[in-house]
This record gives structure tokens, C-alpha cells and sequence, in this order.
């Protein structure tokens, strides 16, 4: 379990503000990008700098929950994710409270249903709390604390794997190319839309 109790992750979750200390600026992102494919790119396994073991391995379940791997991409965790969560933690010292505060909370709600730690627990287990909490206006009110943290802590997991390689040949962007000519969007998406291009 984790070294914080549950009455001291509610606390956390509850005065933090959450939605102020789960923004970062752009620059912030683009930073910890970097300092992932660089940290990625050496060999050695990456020791994490701001989590506890456990808090890590909790850290790389949740975010491949949130994106897992597909035949279209990798996962998360393939995407460098917890590393991106690591280097933000150091650079934003008001994101470490509450992300480390919502991973006690997960234990202690998997405690409380399960007896066991979020790494413990089942994929179907982990899955069925995530369905809990994942989803802000079908949450029932005793899990706020989880739901805050889970939003937000479900948006950096996609800023590091979205300002990854993977995340961006994921979206298949191609980056500022020549066009030779415009020839509008095409018919299927404008349809898709609902408008079209008045003369």
C-alpha cells in the first residue's frame, strides 16, 4: 500500500486545487517530451525520480488502461507516458500532491472492494473502477475525490502520449507539407459536418 492513508489522499484530492495543478504551460509539455525520447532512447531501464516503485507500477497499469495498445499504436506505456508523468512531476511541484494522493486513493478503493492494491487487482478489476470513475456525470457523489483525479490524471496521460513519436504517428499527421493546390475538403467530410461551401 501506499505511505499515504486514506483520510490524508481524500484531503489531498479535496483541497488541491485540482484543475489548477493539472494545467501545465505548452512549453512544460514540450520539454518533458524531449527529456522522455531522450530517456527512452538510452538503454538502460529508466529509474523514476518522483514515484515510489509501487506508485510506478501503478502509474504504467492506469495509463495503459487509458490508452492501450492497438493495431493502430502502441500503449502508453510504449509511448513513454509514466517517464513524460515523472519528468512534470519535478518540473511542477503542485502536480505532485495530488497525482500521488489520487494513486493512494485507487489502492484504497480497491482495498475497500477487493482487498488488494490497484497492481493487484484483476484487469476486470481495474477496469470496473475505472468505469466508476471515469465517466463525471454517471459517477455516484462518493467517488468525487476519484473522479477528480482521474480526469485529470486521463489528460496528461494524453498530453505525453500525443506530444510522443508514437502518439504523433498515431494521428497520422504529416506535418507542414507542400500542397501543390487546395482543393477543399473533400465531400464525404463536409458531409460528415453537416456543411458545405457556399460560392
Amino acid at each position: 500500500m501506499s505511505a499515504i492513508n486514506r483520510r490524508k489522499a481524500v484531503q489531498i484530492l479535496a483541497t488541491v486545487p485540482l484543475a489548477a495543478a493539472l494545467r501545465w504551460p505548452p512549453e512544460s509539455v514540450r520539454e518533458a517530451a524531449a527529456r522522455t525520447r531522450d530517456a527512452l532512447a538510452r538503454a538502460a531501464p529508466y529509474e523514476p525520480k518522483h514515484f515510489t516503485a509501487h506508485e510506478w507500477d501503478t502509474v504504467r497499469l492506469l495509463v495503459d488502461v487509458i490508452i492501450p495498445k492497438d493495431d493502430r499504436s502502441g500503449s502508453a506505456t510504449d509511448a513513454g507516458v509514466p517517464e513524460f508523468m515523472d519528468f512534470m512531476l519535478g518540473d511542477d511541484p503542485d502536480l505532485e500532491m495530488p497525482i500521488r494522493g489520487g494513486l493512494a486513493w485507487l489502492d484504497h478503493e480497491c482495498d475497500d472492494r477487493w482487498s488488494k492494491t490497484f497492481v493487484a487487482c484483476s484487469d476486470a478489476e481495474r477496469t470496473a473502477l475505472v468505469d466508476d470513475i471515469a465517466w463525471p456525470k454517471q459517477a455516484k457523489p462518493q467517488y468525487a475525490a476519484g473522479v477528480a483525479f482521474f480526469n485529470g490524471f486521463r489528460d496528461l496521460t494524453a498530453s505525453g502520449f500525443f506530444s510522443s513519436k508514437l502518439g504523433v504517428q498515431d494521428l497520422r499527421y504529416i506535418g507542414n507539407t507542400f500542397v501543390a493546390e487546395w482543393k477543399g475538403c473533400p465531400p464525404e467530410a463536409l458531409d460528415k459536418l453537416g456543411v458545405r461551401y457556399t460560392d
